[in-house]
Parts: structure tokens; C-alpha cells; sequence
């Protein structure tokens, strides 16, 4: 297997408060992309395009967040293999390396005819292209009981910031032979094997401080990905510590108390001692105020991650609806690469290469023992499509479950750099 290093991924100005304060922002007579999301496909996004355009393309990042934490390696902090300050990341590479105008704001708005994004300050900030990359929003209404208010005693930690302190504070404060409770979300969510990996970590936490544990998943799906690999990862190490119920053993959550740590089922309600609860998933609300979405998610153009509803604005990332794409990391940075080849296209004559696709999910099981998931896809006419895929298997050696957990060591390294140096 080929180990990923930094050089995979290899082929300013920022704003402050009194400018944000202006009515509108104006960077010159150059054609003007403004990105807003300072994630995987965000960043990538306005890397690329403001990089290779070689100031000929002036380009905005909105992004609320000085400092970026990655969701993805959040599930390995939970396991004691990062700290947390290894998985936050700035933007001062963006703008001192690559001209990239960085404006730490809320995005509020588009005005889809004027081709102005507006801000929540008061700013409006004009477009010749409108890059999409808002993540996701939780539908908390999606399981009853639980709330914006219930998600600080049982924290989803799904979005980047600090909730994932505070869900590592419950797991290493647990008593002593407690229960965890974690509710994955339905299909489709971001990051298919992330509620299956946190289970793996948090066992692993618990096997050194609190052996007596116990985790319960209460699943509202059927099946999940890479499911058996982790079991069998399960039993190899955290033999009977971990018990996932499917939807018709459990029979469905009928109510989730965050203040007595009751969950409710039509099997039976379950008392934590710590919980993680994930709602149901849709795009980031700007998309929705764009108008791209159809439903819960945006349609987009295979070949540029362009709206079907508006050829200016281009989904990247958690928000499209990319196919057999998953929605993760490695997703939104290879369609940020396209997204910016195109839209560089478009806006200044250069060359437009075949737009082509690629992610791997990485998970950690236990101490070397990585498996992973992945794809690479080519753009359909309807559709982005599956070129070939590959698993891990059960029975792997060591060595190749080593080997497989370094190489996503070299992922994230080399991701990171791609998206902010």
C-alpha cells in the first residue's frame, strides 16, 4: 500500500473588525469568487483558485471560526492519540501565502440576482462566483426530546469546536462501571464511519481508566459502514464492552431526556452515565438561503460542483449531493480541487482539466489497528460515479493494520497543509 505524505495533496490580507463594519467590500476590478466555509472544501477552495490563478482571480474566505478544528482525528483526541490543540488550525497561511482576503464573519444571506452575499454585521460582500462549502445543520427535531439546550449534557461533538472537549470530559469522568450511550445518525450524515470509530476510541479510553464500562449504540440504521470490520475489532479488543442494537431490536427512540440521561425505546429506556447524541443531518442554513437545495441537501453539476439552481455558486463538500461520494474530509477537498479548476476556467481562460475524484475514510479500531474505506469516481453526466473502490478486510496482520493507521497519519498531515499553508 502506498503511504500518503504531505506531497499527495501538493499536485494576504485579513480583514478586521473596522473593515467588516463598511456597508460593502470591495477588493478591485479582478474577477471576485468569495468562499464561505473554512472547512476541508472552503479552504481548499480558495487555495487553489487564489494559488493558481496568480492574483488574477481575487478570492474571499467567510469563515466565522479563527481557529479551525477538524472533525476528522477529533474521534482520535477522544482515544487519547491527539491532543487538541494537534487538530486546530489557522488562516494567516491563506492570506500571507496566497493574497487569500479572510473575513471572520457569519454569512447571512444571498442575493442571488444582485450576486451579493450579505453578512450578518450589516456587510455585503459582491460575487462573480459564490463558493458553498456551510457543512452541515443538525435536525434536532429528528429525535424527540432532544434540542439545541439538550445537546450540553448530551453532546453530538459533529461540528468543528469544542463540543468534543466537552464529550472527552463525560467519558474520562464516567463512574467507575458506568454506561455510554451513543446514537448514530440516519443515512445521510457526514462521516459514515465516524459514530463507529468514536465507539472504538472511547473504548480504548475505557479500557485503561474504567474497564468495567459499558457502551451501548442505539442504531437507527440496519447496517453501517465497514460494520464488519469493526466488530470484529470490537471483539478482538474490547471484548464484551460494546453492544450495538439495531433499529428492529430496539424498535426506535421514542424520547431522549437530557435531564435524567434517559433514553427512551420501544425496547426499553436506557439510563447513561454519558451519551453522545447524533440528530439527523441537512446542509448549512446559507445553502438553504441560497436556494440551491432541493430538500435537505444541493443538487450540483458533476463536472464543476456547480448548483443546478444557480450556475454562479458551486456546493462543495457535506452540503452536495455528490453520489456515491460520502460526505467527509477527503470528499470536500478532492471536489474543491475541481470546483476551483473550473471556476479558474470560467473566469480566465485557462485550461480545464477532466474533472476526477477521490476518498478514503480512515478509521482507528484500536492501538495500530487502522482499517479504512475508499473510492475514485469520475463525473457522469447525472451523476459523480464510481470508478473502482477498495476495503480493508478482516484478518488483516498487524503489520497492514499498522501500516493502514500510519498512512492516515500522513493523510492528515498532508490534508491540513493543503487546506491552510
Amino acid at each position: 500500500m502506498k503511504k500518503i505524505s504531505r506531497r499527495h495533496f501538493g499536485g494576504g490580507l485579513a480583514l478586521g473588525a473596522g473593515a467588516l463594519a463598511m456597508p460593502s467590500l470591495a477588493f478591485g476590478a479582478r474577477p471576485k469568487v468569495v468562499v464561505v466555509g473554512g472547512g476541508a472544501g472552503g479552504a481548499t477552495a480558495a487555495r487553489y483558485i487564489a494559488k493558481d490563478s496568480k492574483g488574477a482571480i481575487d478570492v474571499t474566505l467567510v469563515e466565522a471560526s479563527k481557529q479551525y478544528y477538524t472533525c476528522f482525528f477529533s474521534n482520535l483526541y477522544l482515544g487519547g492519540f491527539r491532543d487538541y490543540g494537534s487538530i486546530g488550525h489557522g488562516y494567516d497561511g491563506l492570506s500571507n501565502n496566497h493574497g487569500v482576503n479572510v473575513v471572520h464573519g457569519w454569512a447571512s444571506s444571498v442575493d442571488n440576482a444582485g450576486k451579493t452575499l450579505n453578512l450578518a454585521s450589516g456587510a455585503k460582500i459582491s460575487y462573480d462566483k459564490l463558493v458553498l462549502s456551510p457543512g452541515i445543520d443538525l435536525k434536532y427535531e429528528s429525535l424527540p426530546g432532544y434540542s439545541a439546550e439538550a445537546q450540553t449534557k448530551m453532546p453530538h461533538a459533529w461540528k468543528s469546536g469544542t463540543q468534543v472537549q466537552a464529550l472527552k470530559h463525560q467519558v474520562m469522568n464516567m463512574r467507575e462501571g458506568g454506561t455510554f450511550v451513543m446514537v448514530p445518525p440516519p443515512n445521510p450524515y457526514r462521516c459514515p464511519p465516524g459514530p463507529y470509530e468514536r465507539v472504538s476510541m472511547i473504548a480504548h479510553q475505557f479500557k485503561q481508566t474504567n474497564p468495567t464500562a459499558k457502551i451501548i449504540i442505539l442504531d437507527p440504521k440496519a447496517k453501517f459502514s465497514k460494520q464488519g470490520l469493526f466488530m470484529a475489532g470490537w471483539e478482538q479488543h474490547y471484548p464484551g464492552m460494546i453492544e450495538w442494537i439495531d433499529p428492529d431490536t430496539h424498535g426506535g427512540i421514542l424520547n431522549i431526556n437530557a435531564d435524567t440521561m434517559e433514553i427512551e425505546t420501544d425496547l426499553d429506556t436506557f439510563k447513561a452515565d454519558a451519551a453522545c447524541v447524533v440528530p439527523a443531518q441537512r446542509a448549512g442554513s446559507i445553502a438553504m438561503s441560497a436556494g440551491v437545495n432541493d430538500g435537505d441537501w444541493c443538487p450540483i453539476v458533476p463536472a464543476t460542483m456547480a448548483s443546478k439552481a444557480d450556475p454562479n455558486i458551486h456546493v462543495l463538500g457535506d452540503a452536495s449531493i455528490a453520489a456515491s461520494m460520502p460526505k467527509s474530509g477527503f470528499s470536500a477537498n478532492s471536489q474543491a480541487k475541481v470546483a476551483a479548476n473550473a471556476i479558474r476556467g470560467e473566469l480566465t481562460g485557462s485550461r480545464v482539466f477532466e474533472p476526477r475524484f477521490a476518498n478514503t475514510c480512515w478509521s482507528l479500531v484500536a492501538t495500530d489497528d487502522g482499517i479504512k474505506v475508499g473510492a475514485n469516481y469520475s463525473a457522469g453526466d447525472e451523476k459523480i460515479d464510481v470508478v473502482d473502490k477498495f476495503v480493508s478486510q478482516t484478518g488483516e496482520s498487524a503489520d497492514v493494520r499498522k501500516t493502514t493507521y500510519e498512512e492516515s497519519l500522513g493523510w492528515y498531515a498532508g490534508i491540513t497543509s493543503d487546506m491552510f499553508s
